[in-house]
């Protein structure tokens, strides 16, 4: 199982009954015709909106047209595509986390920056409190030496090698490896692969903040690893 997930700032000062308040209606049609002249009402909502302690969750839902070929045609079905979401409300910030719909289901993968942008423009009016997380090449440099053994896979990007964009380092020790030294000089470290020990899961993390699951678990432990470990990261 892959669960892919991105973390985002929420920058406007909000409180949970006013994010309920503003999602709990929000609600768009509209009608587009297909290659054959079939109109086909779409709808973007949002689902399954619940508060639980500091956490706001629902699921994104968005219709839209998928091209399908037969017989050398074209032809246009609707298709729904969701994407749950959840808002934390910590101390110190708030956040925003939202999960890309698996690519198994055969549909075009919703970007979750379309729902960040849509989630600003539904409580802020404006497409730019809802901003991309960024963690520095230093943390994930000490995420992955405090616990070398824990790390299967490093890639550097911003080389400044001439003719190279990216490094790739994969296997245990890496800190320990002369290449790994080597790599530090020459780029940052943009994506780790690791063991989070502790819940017994594999975890990828990307310095914009994209975190994937690569172990069997459910979506409420991948969330859990999320609000209770890793945005403490970032923060």
């Amino acid at each position: 199982m892959v669960l892919p997930a991105k973390v985002f700032e929420i920058k406007e000062k909000v409180e949970p009954g006013l994010v309920l308040l503003k999602l709990r209606d929000f609600k768009e049609e509209e009608t587009c015709k297909t290659s054959t002249g079939e109109s086909v009402g779409l709808t973007t909502e949002i689902l399954d909106l619940k508060s639980k302690g500091n956490i706001v969750e629902g699921v994104f839902s968005r219709d839209f047209l998928r091209s399908r070929f037969y017989r050398r045609n074209a032809f246009e079905t609707p298709v729904t595509e969701e994407a749950p979401f959840w808002i934390i409300f910590s101390r110190k910030k708030t956040y925003l986390v939202v999960m890309a719909p698996s690519v198994a289901r055969g549909v075009k993968k919703l970007l979750t920056n379309y729902v960040a942008n849509k989630l600003s423009k539904v409580l802020f009016i404006d497409s730019q409190s809802i901003l991309e997380v960024r963690m520095s090449h230093e943390t994930l440099k000490e995420m992955h030496e405090s616990n070398p053994q824990a790390t299967k896979l490093i890639w550097f990007d911003d080389v400044d090698i001439p003719g190279v964009q990216k490094l790739c380092l994969a296997g245990s020790d890496l800190v320990d490896t002369k290449l790994y030294r080597d790599y530090l000089e020459h780029g940052k470290i943009w994506y780790v692969v690791f063991e989070a020990q502790k819940r017994g899961v594999m975890v990828g993390v990307t310095r914009n903040c994209v975190v994937t699951l690569f172990s069997k678990s459910t979506t409420q432990e991948f969330v859990n690893y999320i609000v209770e470990d890793f945005l403490k990261l970032v923060e």
